[in-house]
């Protein structure tokens, strides 16, 4: 008994020791692969935030779209000045890891692209927290830094049905030519609220139903969100 339960153990250290190696060969081998579909991913995102679909593209066409589609990136700091004007250096930066720094060392990235008709619409990126996990996004504005030209939502985990009805295209396209200024040059945001929105309410979205946890997630977000990008926004106003 003595020696079979010796050679039980060696037998399943022997094991784990070969699936180990095995799953760490393959996530090292694999991993160039993972990192290039996410940065397609975020290009389909940036796209998709200016109402480009590349649903039907190959990965080789969305790059080549998105290098002709966006034409500068920049990071700013917390006071809406400028520190980088690379467009990769933009392109690879994480807001849920700046928003996690101390303030005064957070950058925010924003991306230019110029429309057919000539206007200059800027996407901001978005981070914030859901239900379930985080939920996170992009914003376009058209030129005049207070009109919502498209946005895209996701989320980590939220509920199929519910809450995860951010993520869908129907619901992104309610806020298209909302407004997050009032007529006093106040920032107000988006107001994610329950019932219907009257035609005339350029500030609000109806919230997902049966969502409300998410949808209080969103608002918050956006809200937050347009703050740290607030001094930008209105430099750019003036």
């Amino acid at each position: 008994m003595e020696k079979s339960n010796r050679y039980i153990i060696i037998y399943a250290s022997v094991m784990v020791i070969i699936v180990a190696v095995v799953l760490t060969i393959l996530a090292v081998q694999l991993k160039p692969a993972q990192d290039a579909n996410i940065r397609v991913e975020k290009m389909q995102n940036l796209l998709q935030t200016i109402n480009i679909n590349t649903t039907d593209l190959n990965q080789n066409e969305i790059i080549d779209l998105f290098e002709k589609t966006i034409v500068s990136g920049v990071l700013i700091n917390n006071k809406g000045e400028i520190v980088s004007s690379d467009l990769d250096e933009a392109f690879n930066t994480e807001l849920g890891i700046e928003l996690r720094k101390p303030v005064e060392e957070q950058r925010y990235p924003i991306y230019q692209s110029v429309t057919a008709d000539n206007d200059t619409l800027s996407i901001i990126q978005l981070h914030g927290k859901g239900l379930w996990g985080p939920i996170w996004g992009y914003m376009a504005f058209k030129s005049d830094f207070n009109t919502i030209a498209g946005c895209v939502f996701a989320h980590k985990g939220e509920t199929p049905g519910l809450g995860a009805e951010i993520g869908e295209s129907w619901y992104q396209e309610k806020f298209i030519n909302k407004t997050i200024f009032d007529n006093d040059n106040c920032l107000v945001s988006i107001k994610i609220v329950k019932g219907v929105v009257a035609s005339d309410d350029r500030h609000s979205v109806d919230a997902i139903s049966g969502g409300t946890i998410t949808s209080e997630g969103l608002q918050d977000m956006i809200c937050d969100n347009l703050e740290t990008y607030k001094p930008f926004f209105e430099s750019k106003r003036q």
